[in-house]
């Protein structure tokens, strides 16, 4: 079974000092499918850990079951790209769930809601251009033009953000929405629209860097990622395997460079692999 915590090393940047290098403990994520009398429900991105209770969890707040009792046993499967957590339910809820058409309304935290294959959540990212090079200071300055525009967060103080960066103009778009992939969904949606080409420029984001992510911005064909917050360990895989720089934990003392650094202007060499 995977550790839920992956050691990663990575560059890091600081306005008081420069550049070093170091290591960082990241979550791990895994596609975690649940399966029910031989057929998969869904299948989440989470952290793989206490899966039984997940199972469980999920299967109640979903209306599967009424208690636990009606789920008859219970196995976590290994696979090679996930894990399936697969349930055999007492006779008479097998017969509802079979009669039941799936509809899974998506929480705003899971992104995967309604898929329901490990290969379709674990698809490849596209593999992006060389795409820009820019200094420390313009991911700083970038990041630190964010809060300002995000209207919405002001007022509530509840939703994420992403916005499209450009070398010359700064932040040309920002979307906001309750759901992090949401907000990255509607800035894709708007980069594509307008024609701007999205090689040219940085993907900022408010929220977590996981997979989906990742995912999304490669199809945009965006060749860096800076979010304030954590990637998790797959984030940082499928970064490196689609040509994505991904910077984390950009704060306002500086960020931390975990794939590609390259596109940083560093002035030092920095192996982050």
């Amino acid at each position: 079974m995977p550790k839920p915590v992956h050691i990663a090393h990575r560059g890091i940047w600081r306005d008081n000092s420069g550049f070093s290098a170091g290591d960082r403990a990241i979550p791990e994520e895994t596609a975690i499918a649940l399966s029910y009398d031989g057929g998969t429900y869904a299948v989440m991105m989470g952290t793989p850990t206490d899966l039984e209770d997940f199972a469980v969890g999920f299967s109640l707040s979903e209306g599967v079951i009424d208690t636990k009792d009606d789920i008859v046993s219970l196995d976590v499967v290994e696979l090679d790209d996930g894990i399936d957590v697969r349930m055999w339910l007492e006779t008479s809820r097998a017969t509802r769930l079979g009669e039941r058409r799936r509809h899974i309304a998506g929480p705003t935290g899971c992104g995967l809601c309604g898929i329901d294959s490990i290969a379709e959540a674990m698809r490849p990212a596209a593999v992006v251009d060389p795409g820009i090079q820019v200094s420390p200071q313009q991911v700083m300055a970038a990041m630190q033009a964010l809060a300002p525009l995000q209207k919405l967060n002001m007022k509530t103080r509840a939703v994420h953000a992403a916005a499209f960066w450009l070398p010359e103009r700064g932040i040309v778009e920002l979307r906001e929405d309750v759901g992090r992939h949401n907000a990255l969904d509607k800035l894709a949606g708007t980069v594509a629209r307008q024609g701007l080409s999205a090689i040219e420029g940085i993907v900022l984001l408010t929220s977590r860097v996981s997979v989906e992510m990742v995912q999304k911005t490669a199809a945009m064909g965006a060749s860096m990622i800076v979010s304030v917050s954590a990637p998790t360990a797959l984030a940082v895989r499928m970064a490196e395997a689609a040509n994505i720089t991904l910077c984390a934990i950009a704060r306002a003392d500086g960020f931390e460079l975990f794939s590609h650094s390259h596109r940083v202007s560093t002035g030092v060499s920095i192996d982050v692999a």
